[in-house]
């Protein structure tokens, strides 16, 4: 629910950006940066093309400008959605975005 903010409220916290660049340069071969300032832990890649599951790919650690590849040759690219998940150091929360191609 909305609410005015009095002036003596503390200000919200700076929301999270989130760490993912997508380079589309071959649809087929998306590549995954992580372009944040920080690592990413527990990185996972889902893979759903259509109403299918295909996989998951776990891919562990992700230093702050590191990248890898997905390979999505076996997918219909138009119905293919990405989903990415992760920790930040020291929490506890498991965060996840999701993208097409």
């Amino acid at each position: 629910m909305l609410r005015a903010l009095h002036h003596t409220e503390p200000p919200a916290p700076l929301a999270y950006r989130v760490p993912w660049h997508v380079g589309r340069d071959d649809a087929a071969h998306p590549l995954l940066v992580n372009a944040g300032a920080e690592s990413a832990e527990y990185v996972r890649v889902h893979i759903a093309d259509g109403p299918l599951f295909v996989e998951a790919e776990p891919w562990g650690h992700m230093r702050a400008g590191e990248s890898r590849e997905l390979c999505l040759c076996a997918c219909d690219l138009d119905d293919t959605t990405i989903t990415v998940t992760w920790f930040r150091p020291g929490d506890d929360r498991e965060w996840a975005w999701a993208f097409v191609v």
